[in-house]
């Protein structure tokens, strides 16, 4: 598959602040990738340097295989002559000009024909399903409504790269999981790369192709959905992405009794294989671990913390000693507080890390 958009060693500080640390990308063309991390990652700084907003300290930038930005060169193409669109957090619409016309604009702009351009804005409205709001202002609008403006605008100029900054993040929940609906059913339609920035984990999950989790304006990983969920490449993977959070258990690899071991607290699990490092951070997900409601050989006994019903799945703090963790039941089970229980974790499914250095550990290793 071709790359839509190549990225070489970039650098961007803001004093004493790399917001951008040696970051090297390629972003195959149709792949719909999300760079996710907390806030102060540098996930908008890399997507506004992609635009052409902020001016990188060093690195290069491909678009189509048009290099719009190379430090060493002197390249700096302007915004508009990127073929980039854009979608603020803010949505960024004029106060001033009815919706259609706000779509529009990029149109005017391009100095694309009166009679073309009202025909492209026409088109647009339907695709959204917007026919009946094209002569409001956008105070007249909600705010998913304003959000498909915005939207529509970024359709409107037909640009090579849809480029999205956390547009989601001023809507209720409800409007979030349509909006997503319909950015995926966009991009599948149009088939144009798309970067979306978020720090929320769940747009991310549910709508990339391949995810970008990035902190102190470094690249953590990069793989699908499933692959960051499952087997994420460091701790702060692991903890960051996953709701409820992750569970993770300090341990000592050892060999004993014929056969290996991982102990932890006052307790021993058999380990699926001896690990290179003794020091190790055992990492289960909340659904791999299976509450019992009397003893069973291999299972620990624990007491229940807290009780968190969310409706169709319930979310069980337990402890044991000073250790908590947290399980996620999907059975229609009674649970009260201070009850006793015992526990079984799926290891199968569980990550070990190493304490010092917080890699994730493989038996090829």
């Amino acid at each position: 598959m071709a790359t839509a958009i190549e990225i070489q060693n970039l650098n961007k500080r803001y004093g004493a602040v790399a917001a951008l640390d040696e970051v090297s990308l390629s972003i195959d063309h149709g792949e719909f990738l999300v760079l996710l991390g907390p806030s102060g990652c540098g996930k908008t700084t890399l997507l506004r340097s992609i635009a052409g907003f902020e001016r990188p300290d060093s690195g290069e930038i491909a678009i189509g295989g048009a290099v719009v930005f190379a430090a060493a060169r002197g390249i700096m193409t302007p915004p508009g002559e990127r073929q980039v669109g854009m979608v603020f957090q803010s949505y960024a619409l004029w106060p001033h000009m009815k919706v259609r016309d706000n779509i529009g604009f990029g149109l005017t702009v391009k100095h694309i024909s009166a009679r073309d351009a009202e025909r492209r804005v026409d088109e647009v409205l339907r695709e959204l399903s917007m026919e009946g709001l094209g002569d409001r202002y956008p105070s007249e609008l909600s705010g998913g409504q304003q959000q498909r403006v915005a939207l529509a605008r970024l359709l409107a100029t037909k640009p090579s790269v849809f480029l999205m900054d956390e547009p989601l993040s001023n809507l209720d929940a409800r409007l979030r999981l349509d909006m997503r609906s319909e950015i995926k059913r966009i991009h599948h339609e149009s088939a144009v790369t798309t970067l979306y920035v978020t720090h929320d984990q769940t747009e991310a999950m549910t709508m990339a192709s391949h995810i970008v989790v990035m902190n102190k304006g470094r690249i953590q990983q990069i793989g699908t959905p499933n692959e960051i969920y499952r087997k994420p490449a460091n701790l702060f993977v692991a903890e960051f992405v996953g709701m409820p959070g992750i569970n993770l258990l300090p341990a000592r690899a050892l060999t004993a009794d014929g056969g290996h071991w991982l102990e932890a607290d006052d307790f021993r699990l058999p380990a699926p294989w001896l690990p290179p490092k003794e020091r190790v951070i055992i990492s289960t997900r909340p659904e791999d671990i299976t509450i019992h409601f009397e003893s069973q050989d291999g299972a620990l006994e624990f007491m229940v913390y807290a009780v968190q019903p969310t409706g169709p799945e319930t979310f069980v703090q337990l402890k044991r000693g000073q250790r908590m963790v947290i399980a996620r039941e999907t059975r229609p089970v009674e649970l009260h507080m201070n009850q006793k229980v015992w526990l079984t974790i799926d290891l199968a499914a569980a990550n070990l890390f190493d304490e010092d250095t917080g890699r994730l550990l493989s038996p090829e290793a």
